[in-house]
């Protein structure tokens, strides 16, 4: 188990790969302004499908480290953690993505 107690940890943790970067902030909100570098993009309304491993939808990106979850200011995904949580993933909430980029945070947009 990792404890990711800061936006800067959770960026370092994520660059050496140790951790799975999650924002479940909607498609249009992604687009206008990029995410983190490698995250795992899923919104929120659509993780119950995606989250839970007997799921035929399963997102096996989810798999195997623990998961950092980001939206735009950290209220999705404070709920986003309780329902991964529930479904068995290490989750922390690493709050906002203007958090992020405020701390550093690599972005990465669409092409």
């Amino acid at each position: 188990m990792i404890s990711v107690t800061s936006v800067p940890q959770a960026i370092a943790l994520a660059q050496q790969g140790q951790l799975i970067l999650l924002d479940v902030r909607e498609a249009g909100e992604v687009a206008s302004s990029g995410t983190a570098r490698g995250a795992v993009h899923i919104p929120l309304g659509l993780l119950p499908l995606k989250a839970d491993p007997r799921s035929p939808d399963y997102d096996r990106r989810l798999a195997g480290k623990p998961v950092a979850v980001f939206c735009a200011a950290g209220a999705r995904a404070g709920r986003a953690v309780a329902l991964l949580e529930q479904f068995g993933h290490e989750a922390v909430n690493i709050g906002g993505f203007g958090d992020w980029c405020g701390c550093g945070g690599p972005v990465q947009h669409q092409a």
